[in-house]
């Protein structure tokens, strides 16, 4: 029996050296984690203080009269846009240049038109540039009856339809 136990106390070391090495785990570990990472999108509406009224109206006009008209358009949403002004129909019965009208932007001082009533390019946008998030801006319409107007001028009428468009700016890349 002394020969198997030769044979058994080394198999039994072996197999217990054995079991040490792959049991003691002596492996090294890291481990790290990161929060919900999230994007939400932001917004894009605007209001206009007319929105589906007329600017202006005014019946009876005569040489060297002006008439007013104001509105504000506020960028409502959460982004920057980029806002535009469209003429989207217009007739002038007056010739010679005799009906004039100023678009003035009174927040910012910018004249966004002067010229004939009328003379916008219906259809096509004319851009007023860029209003931040939650910022109003402030536009008169003043309509301008030539003192020098004729008698020829007598009777006559004009009249216009507006648009307001914002589009949001170009895609930026955000670092982080």
């Amino acid at each position: 029996m002394n020969s198997k136990k030769k044979i058994l106390v080394p198999l039994a070391t072996l197999v217990a050296a054995g079991a040490i090495a792959i049991g003691s785990g002596a492996t090294f570990t890291s481990t790290t984690a990161n929060t919900i990472s999230s994007v939400t999108s932001g917004s894009l509406s605007h209001t206009n203080s007319k929105a589906d009224k007329a600017i202006l109206n005014l019946t009876n006009i005569k040489p060297g009269d002006t008439i007013n008209g104001a509105l504000t358009i506020t960028n409502t949403g959460s982004l920057p846009a980029d806002f535009s002004l469209t003429e989207t129909s217009s007739t002038n019965g007056f010739s010679d240049n005799y009906l004039t009208l100023k678009i003035t932007n009174t927040t910012t001082g910018a004249s966004v038109y002067d010229g004939t009533f009328g003379g916008l390019v219906d259809g096509a946008k004319s851009s007023l540039g860029s209003i931040a998030a939650g910022v109003p801006n402030n536009y008169t319409f003043s309509v301008h009856l030539d003192d020098a107007a004729p008698n020829s001028q007598q009777n006559k009428t004009a009249s216009a339809a507006y648009q307001w468009d914002s589009v949001q700016q170009a895609g930026t890349t955000t670092n982080q």
